[in-house]
C-alpha cells in the first residue's frame, strides 16, 4: 500500500498482517477520493477505525489540516504511529487509543470527512453516524465516507444524511453520506 497523490503521494505505508484489520487497496482509496475531493483546502477528517491509518493519511495528504484516527487494537495502533511518521508531520494526526464509541463522547471538534469501515459495517455505521449526529461533530458541509462489504446494503437516509454516491469495486461498496439540503 501507498499514498496515492498529494504531499505524501507514493510514500509506503504499512500495513497489518492477519485479519484484524482490511486496509482499504489504493484502487478503492484513489476511487474514494475521486468521488469525495480529490483534493481539499483544509478541514478536519475523522477515520474511526483507522487500521493501518491509511485513509486519514492520504486526506492531510490531499490538503486536509488535521487528521483523528481512532483504533483500540494495540498491534494497528503501532502502524499507524509508524505510518504517521513516515509523513514527517506528526503534528496534523492525533491517535486515539480507544474504542470508537468511547472516543465519540470524548469529542468536541466538528468533522468535514469522516470514515467509516467497522468490523462489523451495518449495525455499526447506522449507530455511528447517528451518535456522531446526536454528539454534533459534523461541519455544516461534512461527507460521511463508508466502505463495507458489497453484500452490506446502508439505508439512504441516516440521521437527516443522505447518500449522495455509492459505488461497488471489486468486494467492496463505498456509500458517501451528506446532509439535506433543507439542512
Amino acid at each position: 500500500m501507498r499514498v496515492i497523490a498529494g504531499d505524501f503521494g507514493g510514500r509506503n505505508l504499512k500495513t497489518l498482517g492477519g485479519k484484524t484489520t482490511r486496509p482499504t487497496g489504493d484502487k478503492v482509496r484513489a476511487a474514494m477520493f475521486s468521488m469525495i475531493g480529490p483534493f481539499f483546502d483544509g478541514g478536519q477528517v475523522l477515520d474511526l477505525y483507522a487500521g493501518s491509518g491509511g485513509l486519514a493519511i492520504e486526506a492531510v495528504s490531499r490538503g486536509i489540516s488535521n487528521a483523528i484516527l481512532v483504533e483500540r487494537d494495540y498491534q494497528a495502533q503501532a502502524v499507524i504511529l509508524d505510518n504517521i511518521k513516515m509523513t514527517k508531520e506528526a503534528n496534523k494526526f492525533t491517535l486515539l487509543k480507544m474504542d470508537a464509541h468511547r472516543a465519540l463522547q470524548s469529542m468536541s471538534e466538528r468533522f468535514d470527512l469522516v470514515f467509516l469501515d467497522p468490523p462489523y459495517a451495518q449495525a455499526s455505521i447506522v449507530e455511528d453516524i447517528e451518535q456522531i449526529v446526536s454528539l454534533n461533530l459534523l461541519a455544516d458541509q461534512a461527507i460521511i465516507v463508508c466502505e463495507t462489504d458489497t453484500s452490506i446494503d446502508l439505508p439512504s437516509e441516516i440521521a437527516n444524511l443522505k447518500v449522495i454516491k455509492e459505488k461497488n469495486y471489486g468486494i467492496s461498496k463505498v456509500t458517501i453520506y451528506e446532509r439535506g439540503s433543507n439542512e
